[in-house]
């Protein structure tokens, strides 16, 4: 795939390509680029319609949740007149509406790994939008079996954090050098730990602003760090951490 830039385009896109770092070479290298984002939630969402107002060529979405009223207050592409829709389907109408040069495919299913072994490899980049640390783990795995670039973003109340992995680097820590057992759940659980809006905005907004990065080849990136965020306090620590001796990856 080579998209070349037509007159729409180049207007469109004109805020971005006057920055040093993209210019009309990086602006073809977003339209020309393939990411897959797992989970249409609060960090979905705006990973979604962030990348899609920045030009990704092609964005595949999983989903299978329908849309209820308690997801209003995160998930920015989905109004009250939503509910009980499916989420994939109003998430392309929407980004549809928002940039008809980038194309939405959709997959209405569960992220099982049946299911991600037959979808992942169509696309460069791995976007972890799930709710829970089975998906992620899994998600891990099988990047490191596609040698793909992931990049995992977990959000409970005012905290965030988010992981950033090349795969096709041999020396590449992976989530299971970080968390050597899978936490549980419950600290993802929104319906009683509790989310404020903002968090899983400003944490989605990284992992989109990471997709960038990846894409343009900046090196100043998360890769092989975890950012901690502590909105309450206005805390941020990124934390470089190494390839664990005996582990998957």
């Amino acid at each position: 795939m080579n998209k070349a830039l037509n007159k729409n385009s180049l207007l469109r896109y004109s805020r971005q390509i006057i920055l040093k770092n993209i210019g009309i070479v990086g602006q073809k290298k977003i339209k020309n680029s393939k990411i897959l984002i797992v989970g249409m939630g609060g960090l979905g969402c705006p990973v979604a319609d962030l990348l899609t107002r920045a030009g990704v060529g092609e964005i595949g979405i999983i989903e299978y949740d329908k849309i209820n009223l308690s997801n209003i207050h995160r998930q920015t592409l989905f109004s009250a007149q939503d509910v009980g829709k499916f989420k994939i389907k109003i998430a392309k109408k929407k980004l549809n509406l928002t940039n008809k040069e980038v194309k939405i495919k959709t997959y209405n299913q569960k992220a099982e790994e049946n299911i991600l072994k037959k979808i992942i490899n169509e696309y460069e980049i791995i976007v972890d939008g799930s709710d829970n640390f089975k998906t992620k783990f899994l998600l891990n795995k099988i990047s490191i079996q596609y040698k793909k670039k992931l990049i995992v973003g977990a959000i409970s109340k005012f905290d965030g954090h988010i992981f950033v992995f090349d795969f096709s680097e041999k020396k590449s820590p992976c989530l299971k050098c970080f968390y050597q057992t899978e936490p549980s759940d419950e600290i993802l659980n929104c319906e009683t730990e509790g989310i404020v809006g903002s968090t899983s905005n400003i944490v989605g907004g990284i992992q989109a602003n990471e997709v960038l990065k990846i894409i343009l080849n900046i090196k100043n990136n998360l890769k092989s760090n975890i950012l901690i965020l502590d909105l309450l306090n206005l805390n941020f620590r990124k934390v470089f951490f190494k390839k664990r001796k005996k582990c998957i990856c």
